[in-house]
């Protein structure tokens, strides 16, 4: 079941069984969170905040700009609702607590879509930071489904790690992997479209089963939320989630630090690798989907010298300056990473 009309045909959608009733059936397929003392039911959820400080994100998913409804199920869209979201708490050096996430759907989507889409956000949480629950959300009509994600974090008594913190000296590590997503993402953009650019549902179980890894890391990623509370114990200066591309999202880190950040293009040759073994007809696109390729969800961080916490690997040093290089000189005059309102084509699907 890869779109929401597609069980129409029973009858047994939103429209025909009304809000109340789908919601019986959604609620029970979710993940109460450990922190939770009230969820689903009332006006509002209550969590509990041992910490006394709320760390909290927002993320939206539309379809056409954010994912597109002939190449993700709906399981892996409630898992990488949730994925993207944990992430951003993550690069905080927060642990995530709970999520609250809003639905706008057309009327004739099938209640087992959302259903797909409930166990999908079940499983991402338990697979990526147990614990974590859904305590309450939305459900409305649209004519573009739209998945609205808010994602609550503790920080556990520590500080939280900010953009602003890089000093020159600094290492700059990574925890996850670089350029899969995007890899992915061409991949699907070039295999998986009809003659007119449309995507083609008939072609993903072809494109998955060669490339399983660069799809499943676009369709459903799976970044390193626990590396974020190591960061911050480890002495992280400075930390962000790498969600529109490393030369983009380092460029962040160095703006508000207002310091430079050169990369080794020997410590990225692994992931230029990975991706090249992931997919051949990429060999030529690698080290460019590796320095800008969004939605990877990994951590970039930068640390005072000496050891880096488990699940990190240097990949540079913070200089004095503002900017980005890459072993120290500007980096390939390439796109910089992922932007939603780019080459985005409503007729396209």
């Amino acid at each position: 079941m890869n779109g929401p009309e597609d069980a129409a045909a029973t009858l047994d959608t939103l429209q025909a069984v009304g809000e109340t009733a789908a919601l019986r059936r959604i609620l029970p397929r979710l993940p109460a969170a450990d922190l939770q003392l009230l969820g689903p039911g009332d006006d509002a959820a209550v969590v509990a905040a041992p910490d006394g400080r709320t760390v909290i994100s927002t993320d939206l998913l539309v379809h056409g700009p954010d994912f597109r409804l002939a190449w993700s199920s709906p399981f892996d869209l409630g898992w990488k609702a949730a994925a993207t979201n944990l992430a951003d708490i993550a690069a905080m050096g927060a642990a995530p607590t709970a999520l609250v996430v809003a639905l706008a759907a057309p009327g004739e989507t099938a209640v087992a879509f959302l259903e797909q889409l409930a166990d999908g956000l079940r499983e991402a949480c338990a697979a990526l930071a147990p614990g974590v629950g859904v305590v309450g959300g939305d459900l409305s009509a649209s004519p573009t489904l739209t998945i609205a994600v808010t994602v609550f974090g503790d920080l556990g008594g520590g500080a939280a790690v900010r953009r602003s913190g890089a000093r020159p000296g600094d290492v700059v590590a990574v925890a996850g992997p670089l350029g899969r997503a995007a890899a992915g993402l061409r991949l699907l953009f070039g295999s998986a479209v009809d003659g007119e650019g449309r995507p083609d549902p008939a072609a993903l179980p072809a494109l998955r089963e060669r490339h399983p890894e660069l799809i499943r890391a676009q369709l459903a990623p799976a970044p390193p939320i626990p590396s974020g509370v190591l960061a911050m114990q480890g002495g992280a200066t400075a930390m962000i989630d790498i969600s529109d591309g490393l030369l983009l999202d380092a460029s962040r880190i160095a703006e508000a630090s207002g310091v430079s950040l050169d990369l080794s293009s020997a410590a990225l040759e692994p992931d230029v690798e990975a991706v090249r073994n992931g997919a051949r007809e990429l060999v030529a696109e690698a080290t460019a989907l590796v320095l800008t390729g969004g939605e990877d969800h990994s951590l970039l961080a930068t640390f005072p010298p000496g050891e880096l916490p488990d699940g990190f690997r240097r990949i540079g040093v913070v200089r004095n300056g503002v900017g980005v290089s890459v072993d120290g000189a500007e980096p390939p005059r390439i796109a910089l990473g992922w932007d939603s309102f780019e080459g985005w084509n409503r007729e396209r699907g």
